[in-house]
């Protein structure tokens, strides 16, 4: 649940500051549903102080629908209780979306944004102050969002928007409800598995025919979402684009997002595609030599890679310890979150959306008067604690989203559309921040930290050596993996109208998966959750953009310090280079302002071409020096010792607070231990 607080501030911030300044008597202000909030007559004040007027209440307006949508958001996707005092629903949902976007579409705050900037590039003021270059910075943003949201040049855009945003909810909450799981191959009962737990099945169930069934579980939710309501979706959106003068939804959306279009992207990713192809090629020949020839069917590969060392891994991994070392380790990179708030919603249950992410209620920004408003973030994972490799699978997860909470309560900007994740923030730069943070768990010198059984011992680094010898030559299946949702969504809104059927995507689906990833894939095309959200559709080529930025940044670490693992200095220039700037800057320029390089996959094929004992080797080296600092490492797991991330941390389970950080004796990890004892309990009822 959202803070009491927060709401109150909002509502007063909004509701009684909404009085009218001198309307401008131009049309378009005139017609505008919200003219009154938004337009003042230049006559009165001057064009510094009415654009100054304009955005602050364009900012207590935004930041108020935005925390209706979002508040909607994460009631419906963790299935909370509806109260006397707070209500969830598919249509509430929609109808605060509907709100915010009526308020991002309205010609006449785009109009005005556009006059005030104008007025203030073109005035004869010799002295350029801050103030004036943030506000003038503030109104592009106000601009280059609306402009993302206008639909004025398409008199049915709206209209068709509002019927997908419908059928969106309506899709997503029957997809939440949809009874999923497998049958048990012993005695034929139906076993209920979220997506995750699924897939977890797969990766480490010993047993053939279970591998299978969870695999055609995961197969279940592609006619499902078919069947209620996806192709409609599908030809909805590319109606829209389509009347807005885009080539179709994908280049409409990436459009909007990355600022170039879809044909720009994929001269990128099909660059990628071609340079990894042999890669493939090999991998898969490799992989049926060393396991057999049906290693390659879907349900047994992730088994056959790292079945039997997940197995030696989940000790050192225990979930109800993950976030206590997500923290320290954060802490040790001197990374902050800037007075946040986080709302932590870890466990898998009945109902709950089947996939981790990190969203905003309240974005972090700074006000006119130079008052600070510190993030509100909710952040959730599917762990089953006592699902072998659940640990890991959750940890990393904590550690990815997180690293988004870290990225957007850092951002320092004169609005929240600086700092919320829709477009204009590129999806590339979003998940630049995350998934570098998360492939720290993959180091063996972060293992070596943090990696621990209940005895405090270190995960053995023969364990690890088995983990890179089983993945290391196949890695490239991933990199196909992240490619192969972008080439799906690409060639299914490419579909003429009349070719978008449930039975042509199902085909397409599988068509994709054998000419991209080579052969059926472990986690079915139609199964990925995005697809059929609104605020994920056409996104994934963001995780590919990022993966390429995520070597890059890895590397001028390295070059510059020589380690990452909790080096001091890497929380501090993620947030100047990447996180404070907020969308105020290009993706790509960031990327090299930072690492010297144009962005590109090159660091990351290096990667995959490594030498299997090369990559040991070095692995080996940061192994050891980090083993031979046993002292700060028993230093950093002392009981008393005390660290402080500048935030708030709230551990809930669907409705129920488990612990809160700011009323806790012991502050961050007295919250931590208290949810470790939670989880611990809930394991020991569920054994009984």
């Amino acid at each position: 649940m959202l803070s009491l607080r927060i709401r109150q501030r909002l509502t007063t911030s909004v509701f009684h500051n909404v009085i009218a300044l001198n309307p401008v008597k131009d049309q378009v202000c005139r017609s505008s549903p919200v003219h009154q909030v938004f337009c003042f007559s230049a006559m009165s004040l001057s064009s510094s102080a009415s654009a100054v007027e304009f955005v602050d209440r364009f900012n207590a307006a935004y930041e108020a629908k935005h925390l209706s949508f979002e508040t909607q958001f994460w009631g419906t996707k963790m299935a909370l209780a509806s109260t006397d005092s707070q209500s969830y629903s598919s249509e509430l949902l929609s109808r605060t979306k509907k709100e915010m976007e009526d308020l991002l579409s309205d010609p006449a705050i785009l109009t005005q944004a556009e006059s005030y900037a104008e007025e203030l590039m073109s005035s004869n003021t010799t002295n350029v102050d801050e103030e004036k270059t943030d506000l003038l910075k503030t109104l592009q943003v106000i601009i280059r969002t609306c402009k993302c949201n206008d639909m004025s040049s398409s008199p049915e855009a709206k209209k068709i928007r509002e019927e997908t945003s419908e059928l969106e909810s309506e899709l997503e909450m029957a997809r939440n409800n949809m009874t999923l799981g497998y049958k048990d191959p012993v005695g034929r009962e139906f076993t209920e598995a979220s997506s995750v737990g699924l897939r977890n099945i797969q990766r480490t169930s010993p047993d053939e025919v279970t591998r299978k069934a969870a695999y055609e579980g995961l197969r279940s939710i592609g006619p499902f979402v078919l069947a209620k309501g996806f192709v409609d979706i599908v030809k909805k959106r590319n109606q829209l684009a389509k009347s807005l003068g885009f080539v179709d939804y994908y280049d409409y959306t990436v459009t909007n997002a990355e600022g170039f279009g879809k044909d720009r992207l994929f001269e990128i990713l099909d660059g990628l595609e071609e340079g990894t192809r042999p890669l493939l090629v090999k991998a898969r020949a490799e992989f049926q030599s060393r396991f057999g020839a049906d290693a390659l069917e879907p349900w047994n590969m992730g088994y056959k890679m790292a079945g039997s060392v997940i197995q030696k891994m989940d000790p050192y991994f225990p979930f109800s310890k993950s976030v206590e070392r997500y923290v320290r380790s954060y802490a040790a990179l001197g990374i902050t979150y800037a007075g946040a708030t986080m709302n932590l919603d870890l466990l898998d249950r009945p109902k709950k959306y089947s996939n981790g992410f990190c969203h905003w209620p309240q974005p972090a920004w700074i006000k006119s008067d130079g008052t600070w408003v510190p993030s509100e973030a909710n952040c959730t994972s599917l762990a089953d604690p006592m699902a072998v490799g659940s640990g890991l699978t959750a940890l990393t997860t904590l550690m990815h989203e997180a690293g988004h909470a870290a990225h957007f309560a850092n951002i320092r900007q004169r609005s929240p559309l600086f700092s919320q994740e829709r477009a204009p923030t590129s999806v590339a730069y979003a998940e630049n921040q995350s998934m570098f943070l998360d492939s720290l768990v993959g180091d063996a010198a972060w293992r070596a930290r943090y990696a621990r059984n209940t005895s405090d011992d270190p995960i053995p680094f023969n364990v690890i050596e088995e983990e890179i010898r089983s993945t290391h030559p196949f890695a490239v299946f991933q990199l196909r993996s992240m490619l192969a949702v972008s080439y799906f969504e690409k060639a299914m809104y490419e579909l003429p109208e009349d070719q978008v059927t449930a039975e042509k995507l199902l085909a397409l689906a599988d068509e994709i998966e054998l000419k991209i990833q080579g052969g059926l894939s472990p986690r079915p095309l139609l199964s990925v959750p995005h697809l059929i959200s609104d605020e994920a559709s056409c996104y994934y080529q963001g995780y590919t953009l990022a993966e390429m930025s995520v070597h890059q940044t890895r590397a001028y670490f390295k070059a510059k310090y020589g380690y990452i693992v909790d080096n001091p200095n890497v929380g501090p220039t993620l947030k100047e280079a990447y996180w404070k700037c907020g969308n105020s800057r290009p993706f790509l320029e960031i990327v090299h302002e930072l690492t010297g390089k144009e962005l590109g996959g090159d660091a990351w094929v290096l990667e995959l071409k490594e030498p299997v004992d090369e990559k040991i080797a070095n692995e080996r080296l940061e192994y050891d020096a980090a083993i031979m600092d046993m002292e700060t490492i028993k230093k950093s797991t002392k009981e008393h010792e005390s660290v402080d991330l500048d935030m708030t941390v709230r551990f809930v389970d669907g409705d129920t607070l488990i612990a809160d950080s700011s009323s806790h004796e012991n502050g961050l990890l007295g919250a931590c231990r208290e949810f470790e004892m939670f989880v611990s309990s809930r394991v020991a009822q569920k054994e009984k």
